[in-house]
């Protein structure tokens, strides 16, 4: 029971089959093709040597194939975590790499905490206040940002300005200081990485690509012409270490390090989210929390940085038809083999073929696709994913990502300040009600106002919901009942139910009955607690619209009828 409910991947293990190794070893092994030169790669975004990229995969995917219930899931580097790590330790490293080193752990120990005390904590409802267009502005901006960032590698000159738009500003302005040959290798390395997947969509294209150029590197000593190369990256696994760090620099890294463990944990959902629903299972959101917390802890560990889901390892990983968690702890040891035997090669790896792959990874992140499709749904979505895409580019990727949240929650709130409502009436051959806005020709009960209202009844949206009710009671001419339903209100608070007080007191100032239809859940609850039921019960509550027309059908003729008498009876 508790290796199924803490450890879901050791327990998929334990019942592993037989037929499923081959699979797995072969989608292991080009994982870690895909995996080991995008680490590398990532690590140089952070400001690492290539060898933390290394440490950043090895333990947490073997600790994520234990701990996580995902079957697909490949963790490691990313290129959104890796940024926001470059931005929240650069300014207090000061260039210093050891220091950067010392940082990112510490970034790392504690996102990976925050993601453990969120998940015990039930928090992995947070995911949903990342709706699909602020996540797409979020990695469109990411994406930007990356390649504007990476450029300097092919280009061969460094940038001074930092950010999307003065790094563009001053590439464009220094583009006599162009390195050509360096342009020309990165030109190329950026063609193979277009073309080759298109023709062997299997091949492990950015290691080939790596690998290729790293041969010509080293064959022909580029670096003699002024191509910049990785250089020394020393071998061996890494050491279990805890880093040096002063407690005032750790309070001012406790805010970045929220930011990255919500855009992790975010990413890492949607990647394994819909994976699981390819392969018809569900994902724990509050235990992925703890797998991916427990993994961050150990990639801080081992000297590593923080990672996320990787999505690009994980559609290798379904590509080639990897069934289980095995696949990652097979790419783990294949990328601790290459720390063990294979390091001296990297030394050679020129800097344009990886700015190559990191530009084609900038790219990857940009949906323009899902930009367009956003725009025939809904412009305000359209216009809130384009913001979130120029509050990261401008503001910074934690502050463009809470200006964007902030954005939909008012936009939530203004839609519940202002719901739809209707008057209703009926078509015949049309089942249930219509709105009389959009079918002007149908059919009501002479006397009787059916209203709607199409969402809770709060303190902020009650005398909206009072205005809206009397207006369209107003509208209209000679009402003797109107009949509320609402089935559509969610919940009512304290404010809510004193607005259906004032109402139902307005109404009986002017003759007319108040009743309410198809109460229920929090609703009904509130009006039973306040006594508002007790007093309604009986003619002025009813479990359904036809159950009110008809109660105020027989209260009408009983009324015709008490008026005809006095003249039936008269001589």
């Amino acid at each position: 029971m508790f290796i199924s409910r803490w450890l879901p991947g050791l327990a998929n293990l334990l019942r592993y089959r037989r037929e499923w190794f081959s699979a797995d070893v072969q989608a292991g092994l080009s994982v870690a093709a895909i995996q080991i030169p995008i680490a590398i790669a990532y690590a140089q975004i952070v400001g690492l040597p290539a060898q933390y990229g290394l440490y950043a995969c090895v333990l947490p995917m073997i600790v994520y194939a234990l701990i996580g219930s995902s079957r697909q899931l490949m963790v490691g580097p990313d290129a959104a975590t890796c940024a926001m790590i470059a931005g929240a330790v650069a300014p207090l490293a000061m260039g210093d790499t050891q220091r950067t080193a010392e940082l990112s752990v510490v970034v790392t120990l504690l996102v990976g905490a925050m993601l453990i005390g969120a998940g015990l904590a039930r928090a992995g409802f947070i995911a949903s206040f990342f709706s699909r267009p602020i996540l797409i502005g979020y990695l469109n901006g990411i994406g930007l940002s990356l390649i504007a960032g990476q450029l300097s590698k092919v280009v061969g000159f460094s940038f001074v300005g930092e950010g999307f738009v003065l790094s563009l500003l001053d590439f464009l302005n220094r583009l006599g200081e162009i390195r050509w040959l360096t342009l020309t290798l990165g030109l190329a390395a950026l063609a193979m990485l277009i073309v080759l997947p298109r023709r062997y969509p299997r091949l492990p294209v950015a290691l080939v690509v790596v690998a290729v150029f790293t041969a010509l590197s080293g064959l022909f000593g580029l670096d003699r012409f002024g191509v910049a190369v990785l250089g020394p990256v020393p071998g061996g696994m890494p050491h279990l270490a805890w880093p040096q760090i002063s407690l005032e620099e750790t309070k001012s890294l406790l805010r970045d390090a929220l930011g990255i463990a919500t855009v992790s944990f975010c990413s890492a959902m949607l990647t394994a989210r819909s994976f699981a629903a390819r392969h018809g299972y569900a994902i724990n959101a509050n235990h992925e929390f703890v797998a991916l917390g427990v993994s961050n802890l150990a990639a801080g560990l081992s000297q590593g940085f923080a990672i996320s889901g990787a999505d690009s390892r994980t559609a290798v990983n379904d590509m080639v038809g990897g069934r289980s968690q095995l696949v990652g702890i097979v790419a783990a040891l294949v990328i601790a083999l290459v720390l063990l035997l294979f390091t001296a090669p990297m030394a050679w790896i020129p800097q344009a073929a990886l700015g190559a792959v990191l530009l084609m990874a900038g790219w990857g992140l940009i949906d323009v696709q899902s930009l367009r499709s956003i725009l025939t749904l809904s412009r305000f979505e359209f216009c809130l994913c384009l913001l979130t895409t120029a509050g990261v580019l401008g503001l910074g990727v934690l502050p463009g990502i809470i200006f964007a949240v902030t954005l939909a929650i008012l936009r939530l709130l203004y839609s519940i300040y202002q719901p739809t409502d209707a008057v209703l009436g009926w078509l015949p051959g049309v089942e249930g009600q219509v709105n009389l806005r959009h079918h002007p020709e149908a059919r009501t009960v002479p006397g009787l106002l059916v209203y709607r209202f199409d969402d809770a009844i709060l303190f902020f949206n009650a005398d909206y919901f009072k205005l809206r009710l009397l207006e369209a009671m107003q509208r209209e001419q000679q009402i003797k009942a109107v009949l509320f339903d609402a089935e559509a209100v969610s919940s009512l608070d304290v404010t809510g139910l004193e607005a259906l007080r004032e109402v139902r007191a307005t109404l009986a100032a002017q003759g007319v009955h108040f009743a309410i239809a198809r109460a229920r859940g929090r609703f009904l609850r509130m009006l039973v607690r306040s006594g508002l039921a007790r007093e309604m019960e009986g003619e002025l509550l009813f479990g359904s619209v036809r159950a009110g027309i008809r109660a105020y059908r027989l209260w009408r003729n009983r009324q015709r009828r008490a008026q005809a008498a006095p003249a039936t009876d008269a001589p």
